[in-house]
């Protein structure tokens, strides 16, 4: 009995193969036919390259490289907010004036080879992703955006800098 179950499981997975096999080869038939005749494969169009992103980071990497002077933090927020509070030592390059830097101006603000870390106001916030994208287009290659900006650095008692302290 035993073995007549396992002729029919080896029937049924030999049945499954050459059926798999049969819809396979209609399914594939014009290539097939061009690859017989020795006819080059029809070139598919490659996708368009996504969009490269800056990296996010968490705040415990901000705060460290803030501490060990390793990267350029930049605040994405308008000039008011940035006058109001930011964290310290960071610069101001609102999203909306990047847009209208030509790169050369860019270099000059901050050195290409800089590690940049961009952040806004929080994760409800898109200028800091915008900003790094705009600063990966403009030939930098190290960008990372901290998703939780400047509420999430407040709110650890890390320092801030402006009018409102």
């Amino acid at each position: 009995m035993l073995k007549n179950s396992r002729l029919g499981t080896v029937a049924e997975i030999a049945l499954i193969v050459l059926i798999s096999a049969a819809a396979g080869i209609f399914w594939n038939r014009t290539q097939l036919a061009d690859a017989w005749r020795g006819e080059p494969a029809q070139r598919i169009e490659a996708a368009p390259q996504a969009e490269a992103l800056p990296m996010p980071i968490g705040l415990a990497q901000v705060k460290e490289m803030h501490d060990a002077g390793q990267a350029v933090l930049v605040d994405a927020r308008g000039l008011d907010s940035f006058i109001k509070e930011h964290i310290s030592g960071a610069i101001p390059l609102p999203v909306d004036e990047a847009r209208n830097h030509p790169a050369s101006l860019l270099h000059a603000m901050i050195p290409v080879d800089s590690i940049i870390i961009a952040y806004c106001n929080g994760f409800s916030c898109p200028d800091s992703m915008n900003l790094g994208k705009l600063l990966i287009k403009a030939g930098y290659s190290s960008v990372f955006t901290f998703e939780g900006g400047l509420p999430e650095w407040r709110d650890a008692g890390y320092p801030v800098a402006g009018n409102e302290r």
